[in-house]
């Protein structure tokens, strides 16, 4: 029986998914690091395990039609791509977003798995969103394109099949809304179909913190096994949305100090260290651009338009803004300037230049796939609440939010050391979250 090459098995990708450079960037990342795991295991090979991962179980596409307050009618495009349920029901949030289409959201669905993977959690990976751009849009125009995109959506979903949740453009407003749409049209209270949800009708406690406060514990636990931690350690993070927002509070609660954060404005350089508070009140709360903050905050903050956030000396970095944003030269500024560890808060913010860049410096890099897989841990938390028509202490979600990153964090390395690649997260993580799919997917049979 002939076997595909890892390197043919891309070649094959990009020919039958043409124009999906996002996807293809995510593919080709993951089928670097596992050649060693299929020569070892050849069963992988003769069942066609990677070629199936590669394959989405299945791709939906949909319009969504809406209308705005001045009585237009408006028509976006909706995703929903059911990337791999070996591990449980597709999991992944919905992304609003202008640069949503197909292939982001298969880069996005195909990351999942591995991620997914690496919690230890019984979930699968998928993705969705739409094209639709809900910044300057009132909120009735936002309920309006929800109840739409759930309308559709709905016959999709189920929380034994496939359980989405927030991401860009998709908040606490955006999750309250199709999950209102979702309940009314299907008459069921199925709090278990969707997380990110109020603590009012089911959410929980912690989901809103996850991602950002498990990206702080992973970037310790990287500086712990180098003999250090982040107590005192300058940081520099992209970003000012969710993750970006908790990873600073967090990593100020470990003892860090953040001295950036940015949007599609600029960034902002706080010496002192930003004051979480008076971030919170401009982004959270009244939704400003970045230098509304930099005013209120007074001399000790300069807002830079434009320009490179990456220019600014730190031991640690944390991107969190969106993929592809650290290029070679941005890495090459951050090695110069002393940066000990970077971990993606976002999906694939470094590019693969980048990332080789700081592989050869012997600067510790924790991929998004594992560093940032705090959010869609504690969504299945929630869900686990919700089973049980339960709710944890915001103290016992983090705590074990923090156990949990922890676990991801020694998966990684043991991968790594068990494959020759000693200190190598990138590798650990997609050997280890490629392997528990794998093997689940040989005891299910050809499905």
């Amino acid at each position: 029986m002939s076997h595909q090459s890892p390197s043919e098995i891309y070649d094959d990708v990009v020919r039958r998914n043409p124009g999906e450079a996002e996807f293809h960037q995510a593919v080709r990342e993951v089928l670097e690091s596992i050649g060693p795991v299929l020569v070892r295991h050849p069963e992988y090979a003769e069942s066609k395990i990677v070629e199936r991962i590669c394959e989405p179980e299945r791709q939906i596409i949909f319009r969504v039609p809406w209308e705005d307050d001045r009585g237009e009618v408006r028509v976006n495009r909706g995703f929903r791509v059911e990337f791999n349920s070996a591990l449980g029901p597709y999991k992944g949030g919905l992304r609003f977003h202008p640069s949503v289409y197909l292939g982001i959201v298969k880069f996005l669905g195909f990351e999942q798995i591995f991620k997914n993977s690496l919690t230890g959690l019984a979930i699968g990976g998928g993705k969705g969103g739409s094209d639709f751009d809900p910044k300057g849009r009132s909120p009735r125009e936002v309920m309006r394109f929800c109840q739409s995109f759930m309308t559709e959506l709905h016959r999709h979903i189920g929380e034994h099949t496939d359980v989405p949740a927030g991401d860009i453009g998709v908040g606490h407003r955006e999750i309250g809304y199709l999950f209102g749409q979702y309940k009314r049209v299907t008459n069921r209270y199925e709090s278990g179909v969707i997380t990110g949800k109020g603590l009012a009708y089911g959410g929980a406690h912690a989901r809103t913190e996850a991602t950002g406060y498990g990206c702080a514990y992973f970037v310790d636990e990287m500086l712990t096994v180098r003999g250090t931690s982040l107590d005192g350690r300058r940081v520099v993070v992209s970003g000012a949305g969710n993750v970006a927002v908790h990873a600073i509070e967090k990593i100020q609660h470990l003892g860090g100090v953040a001295v950036t954060c940015s949007d599609s404005s600029g960034y902002v350089l706080d010496e002192k260290g930003l004051d979480v508070a008076l971030l919170k009140q401009v982004k959270e709360v009244e939704r400003a651009p970045l230098h509304v903050y930099a005013e209120r905050r007074g001399r000790d903050a300069v807002f830079v338009p434009g320009g490179s956030m990456w220019e600014v000396p730190c031991e640690v970095a944390i991107p969190s803004a969106t993929h592809n944003e650290i290029g070679e030269a941005d890495a090459g500024l951050l090695v110069r300037s002393g940066c000990l560890a970077v971990a993606e808060g976002a999906n694939m913010p470094a590019t693969p230049a980048a990332i080789r860049v700081f592989r050869e410096a012997g600067v510790a890099f924790g991929p998004g796939k594992a560093a940032n897989a705090g959010g869609v841990a504690t969504s299945a938390m929630e869900m686990q609440q919700n089973a049980a028509r339960d709710s944890w202490t915001f103290e016992r979600s983090e705590n074990r939010l923090r156990d949990i990153m922890r676990d991801v964090h020694d998966r990684c390395l043991t991968a790594a050391d068990e494959f020759g690649m000693p200190g190598d997260y990138v590798a650990g993580a997609n050997i280890a979250g490629f392997r528990r799919v794998a093997d689940a997917m040989l005891a299910l049979g050809l499905i």
